[in-house]
């Protein structure tokens, strides 16, 4: 069974960074990406950056461009979602999910991780 589970969460000062990691346990498994979205208490979840995984392309959603950036360490099977100037409207669990082949849509989900952001 794969599994996803996130770390690096915490609580931060506004203008602060965070360094969130997501990585994949279990069997061996082909996906065609992985992404992180958010979800605050009584609104929707929200995309904020996704990496196909062939070929490293990132996609960010609009609150994120240019203050988050994902990578990855293929040997450790690890993505990493680095936050700066963060803002208290980027509190929120941050979940972590893949997308395996042949799936039509992200079909793992990890548990989250808690982002608090003080003014």
């Amino acid at each position: 069974q794969v599994q996803v589970a996130e770390s690096g969460g915490g609580s931060v000062q506004a203008g602060g960074s965070l360094r969130l990691s997501c990585s994949i346990s279990g069997r061996t498994f082909s996906r065609v990406a992985m992404g992180w979205f958010r979800q605050s208490p009584g609104k929707d979840r929200e995309f904020v950056g996704s990496m196909r995984w062939a070929n490293g392309d990132t996609y960010y959603g609009e609150h994120a461009k240019g203050r988050f950036s994902l990578s990855r360490n293929r040997a450790l099977n690890t993505l990493f979602l680095q936050m700066n100037n963060l803002n208290p409207e980027d509190t929120a669990v941050y979940y972590c999910a893949a997308q395996s082949v042949g799936a039509r849509d992200y079909n793992i989900w990890g548990q989250g991780t808690q982002v608090i952001v003080s003014s």
